[in-house]
C-alpha cells in the first residue's frame, strides 16, 4: 500500500481561507447585504463561531473580501502594465486588463462599487472601497507621468473616470460587447489631447524632469 507524507499530501484550506472563498463568490455575485452569515459558514464549511472568531463582524469579513478583491485587481494591472514598455500602452494595457474581466462569465461589475453602495458611510468597507480607487488612481497617475502628460494629475482623474464608468457599464449592460472598445477609444482621445506627440519610434516623449 502507498503511504502519501505529510509533506506531500493536500492541505485543506484553513477556515479563514474557506470563509474568505465563500465571501468572495458568494458577496461578489449576489451583494454583501444580500447575503448573511448563516449562507457564508454554510458554503464555507465552518462553524458561526469561528466566523466571529477569525473577523469579529459581518462587515470585517466584508472588508477582508474587499482587500482580497484590491490584491487580486492591481496585481493583475500591475502585471498587464509590466508586459508592455511604451508608456501611451501602459495606460492602455490597464483598460485591455479590465476589458478581460467583461468575458467572464460571473463578471458582475465593480465589486467595491458594489459594496459602497450598500455600506455605511465612514465605515470599514468604505474604507476600503477608498483604498481601492486611491490605488486605481494613483497607478494611473503615475502613468500619466511616465507618458510625459502636461497635468498628469488631471489626466489620472479622467483615466479614472473612464475606468470607472466602463466598470459600472459592464454591470448594467450585461457584458455588451462595445463597451470595452469604446473604453479604448475614449482612452486614446484623451491620450492624444492630453500627452505630447509620439516621437519617430513611436514611443511618447518622456516627461520633463
Amino acid at each position: 500500500m502507498t503511504t502519501v507524507s505529510p509533506t506531500n499530501a493536500p492541505q485543506r484550506a484553513s477556515a479563514r481561507e474557506r470563509l474568505l472563498a465563500a465571501a468572495n463568490e458568494l458577496f461578489y455575485a449576489e451583494g454583501v447585504q444580500t447575503v448573511g452569515v448563516d449562507r457564508i459558514v454554510e458554503r464555507a464549511g465552518v462553524a458561526k463561531a469561528s466566523l466571529y472568531n477569525l473577523f469579529g463582524s459581518k462587515e470585517e469579513l466584508v472588508a477582508a473580501y474587499l482587500a482580497s478583491r484590491h490584491d487580486r485587481t492591481t496585481n493583475g494591472l500591475t502585471a498587464a502594465v509590466a508586459r508592455v514598455e511604451d508608456p501611451r500602452e501602459k495606460i492602455l494595457a490597464v483598460f485591455d486588463a479590465q476589458a478581460h474581466q467583461y468575458e467572464r462569465p460571473d463578471f458582475n461589475g465593480c465589486a467595491f462599487i458594489a459594496a459602497s453602495t450598500e455600506a455605511p458611510a465612514r465605515g470599514l468597507v468604505q474604507q476600503a472601497a477608498d483604498r481601492f480607487r486611491t490605488s486605481v488612481r494613483a497607478m494611473l497617475t503615475d502613468l500619466a507621468e511616465q507618458a510625459g502628460a502636461r497635468d498628469p494629475v488631471s489626466l489620472g482623474r479622467q483615466l479614472h473616470l473612464i475606468y470607472d464608468g466602463a466598470g459600472l457599464a459592464g454591470r448594467m449592460d450585461h457584458h455588451d460587447p462595445a463597451i470595452a472598445p469604446s473604453a479604448r477609444d475614449a482612452v486614446q482621445a484623451l491620450l492624444k489631447a492630453a500627452l505630447p506627440p509620439p516621437d519617430r519610434k513611436g514611443k511618447g516623449r518622456p516627461a520633463r524632469p
